[in-house]
């Protein structure tokens, strides 16, 4: 294999060709997880004065949330220059200290490469809208009248509205799958694709170790054909995009396509057709909104539901490419308040949720403050939100006639800033997130709730976090074995079994708050040592598991 001159370069002790198989990935939103210099938000020096805690946890590479340039919109989803840092973030020295300092602890860097749209800040929009005959025009999607309503290229935008606004310099209208300052990119126009993969390759040699793709399946919009996600040209893109920057290098690309099904995921991330390594896909997460007002109005997790859709997706890819495995993101609400229990079993069921995920076949990722159970921010008012989705969607929301309590409890549990919120490291003022006054309120159970209280204790959250993490690293029937679901349809259990050769593992949570008896069934009967902790545990029917008790046991 060829390692690109700046390349990150792995150190395990299997087929490096796919690292990332055995590790696990730690996003990062920076702005909220560590404040060096006081003034509220937090930067990339923060990030580095944090790295020993994430490779004492065991992580093999953090996912990077922009630091890019932006005006910050979106929070730096809307990036100014692919090629410069934001300066509240820090320096691009800063940037090159982050790559150095990480690597010398094993943990690569991955970017998140933003590429269906820029800031309405960046030259080639500028450029675009000043000159109708410019080059860069061609870089966006115009029109020089707003679609018919209700013909096929009517299309709302993502954060509510319509996808196309007029702009007042040029007097056209340009196309935005996002907020109106974050103009979509044109990824038929070639040179815009050269652009765009001179720009990865850029961040390559400079040592990131892959990428992590924003909305990629959304890059082969064909707009006048209503056509937004999973467009006809898209996989030849990521194709001719892996072969100008990916290819040879040891590189770990994961794409977020919210339109992945078990039936075409296997076109991104299979290794014959060299795309990415793998997706995030959102089955287990849409599943569970509402038909007509989405997120805002959740149901209820219904674990036989969540139970098929994990086996289901472990069936697609297994031997056929890649999965990702994770419960939150920066978008997504945090985990124990979605899945679990943030009250008396916030603990318990944390680490339940833990286990879980992380010992099925796939690459899992921890959302900052995952690793020690962070909830959900129970914001009483909508003057605490700093979400553009969640503003405008309150706005459009009570317009529509949707009570004030009522789209606030949906925020309460989905929107976006539940995981925003600062990372909470100690019981010090600010949750020692910072000095200063923070971008956005911490959550008010940080005194109880933090890195230093969770790390002390050594039956807590953190320490599941890292024996799991080794138990990946050292076991290839994780990484590897075959997936069987035992109980699909019990509501509480989550039962299944990981095979490859002669090692077989058995895995049981109790996901209630009830304590639970294992019913007759075909659940393999033995006792032996929990894998994680030691302590003697028995499969046999009848054995009793406390609420959310998880343990897993060789067979």
């Amino acid at each position: 294999m060829t390692i690109g001159p700046g390349s990150f370069c792995a150190d395990h002790d299997h087929d490096d060709s796919a690292w990332w198989q055995s590790a696990v990935g730690y996003q990062i939103y920076p702005a909220s997880f560590a404040d060096s210099n006081g003034d509220g938000i937090g930067d990339i020096p923060g990030i580095i004065s944090k790295l020993d805690h994430l490779a004492d946890l065991g992580i093999g590479f953090i996912w990077l949330s922009p630091v890019y340039a932006s005006p910050m919109v979106d929070n730096g989803y809307d990036i100014s220059d692919y090629r410069a840092i934001n300066p509240i973030f820090g320096t691009m020295d800063d940037m090159d200290r982050l790559i150095a300092e990480a690597r010398a602890r094993k943990i690569g860097i991955v970017m998140d490469l933003v590429v269906n749209h820029t800031s309405d800040q960046h030259p080639w929009f500028r450029a675009a809208r000043a000159d109708r005959h410019s080059p860069y025009r061609d870089y966006y999607i115009w029109r020089d009248q707003p679609p018919v309503k209700g013909s096929a290229a009517d299309i709302e935008a993502s954060f509510g509205g319509p996808a196309w606004s007029r702009d007042a310099e040029s007097g056209d209208w340009y196309f935005h799958l996002f907020a109106p300052q974050q103009p979509d990119l044109n990824w038929t126009n070639p040179a815009l694709r050269a652009e765009i993969q001179a720009m990865m390759n850029w961040w390559l040699d400079k040592g990131v170790a892959g990428f992590r793709m924003d909305v990629i399946d959304l890059i082969g919009k064909q707009p006048e054909a209503g056509i937004v996600a999973d467009g006809p040209e898209l996989h030849r893109y990521l194709q001719e995009m892996h072969e100008a920057t990916l290819a040879g290098r040891n590189a770990v690309t994961v794409g977020e396509a919210w339109s992945a099904t078990p039936e075409n995921a296997p076109l991104y991330s299979a290794p014959q057709r060299r795309e990415v390594s793998m997706v995030f896909q959102f089955g287990h997460v849409t599943q569970f909104w509402d038909d007509k007002l989405g997120k805002w109005k959740p149901k209820p997790i219904d674990w036989p539901q969540l139970k098929a859709t994990f086996a289901t997706w472990q069936a697609a890819l297994h031997d056929k490419g890649w999965n990702s495995l994770f419960w939150g993101n920066h978008d997504l609400p945090r985990a124990v308040s979605r899945y679990g229990d943030e009250g008396e079993h916030r603990v318990a069921s944390a680490k339940a949720l833990a286990t879980i995920l992380h010992l099925m076949e796939g690459t899992p990722y921890i959302y900052q403050g995952e690793e020690i159970g962070m909830t959900n921010a129970e914001f009483s008012r909508i003057d605490q939100y700093r979400d553009v989705e969640t503003l405008n969607f309150h706005r459009i929301q009570l317009t529509e006639g949707v009570d004030e309590w009522a789209f606030l409890a949906g925020a309460r549990a989905n929107s976006r800033d539940n995981a925003r919120t600062p990372m909470q490291w100690s019981a010090e003022s600010h949750a020692g997130f910072t000095n200063g006054n923070p971008w956005i309120s911490v959550n008010a159970n940080y005194p109880a709730l933090n890195v230093e209280q969770d790390r002390a204790d050594h039956d807590g959250v953190f320490q599941r976090y890292r024996r799991l993490i080794a138990l990946r690293k050292e076991h290839a029937v994780i990484r590897h074995g075959d997936f069987r679901l035992f109980l699909p349809d019990h509501p509480a259990l989550v039962v299944y079994e990981r095979s490859l050769g002669t090692d077989t593992l058995l895995v049981i949570a109790n996901m209630s708050r009830e304590t639970i008896d294992l019913p007759q069934s075909d659940i393999p009967a033995v006792q032996g040592s929990d894998i994680m902790t030691g302590r003697q545990v028995s499969t046999h029917p009848g054995a009793r598991l406390e609420a959310y008790e998880a343990f897993a046991i060789w067979l």
